[in-house]
């Protein structure tokens, strides 16, 4: 059976706020520890019944960064959810949800870009 390792490596400030995040993982193609600024981790409990998550970003991650890196999350579980379970139906409405979000989002890079 193949195994493989996912790490996470979390420097912290001194109020336990992510000043930066690193990762690796066995089948990561580039060597070592690889920068991030944030990370979504859910893990189903099926003996609870619920998730469990671990969302961290670094203070210096852009606000409008940290929405856009959400929606692609958001929008990924649409793929997940065909994968699994072939529903696509349910998958169209988080894309749909994602596309209006994404709009919003451009909007506001836009607004910023103007105020430049």
């Amino acid at each position: 059976m193949k195994k493989s390792d996912i790490n996470f490596s979390v420097e912290l400030d001194d109020q336990n706020i992510p000043e930066k995040i690193f990762w690796n993982a066995t089948d990561n193609p580039n060597e070592g520890l690889s920068d991030a600024k944030a990370v979504v981790v859910s893990i189903w409990d099926h003996y609870n019944q619920g998730t469990l998550r671990l969302n961290l970003w670094t203070k210096d991650m852009p606000v409008t960064d940290m929405k856009r890196f959400c929606v692609e999350v958001l929008g990924s579980l649409a793929d997940t959810i065909v994968t699994a379970t072939g529903d696509q139906k349910m998958a169209d409405e988080i894309d749909n949800v994602c596309r209006s979000l994404s709009k919003k989002i451009e909007q506001e890079y836009r607004e910023q870009a103007e105020q430049s």
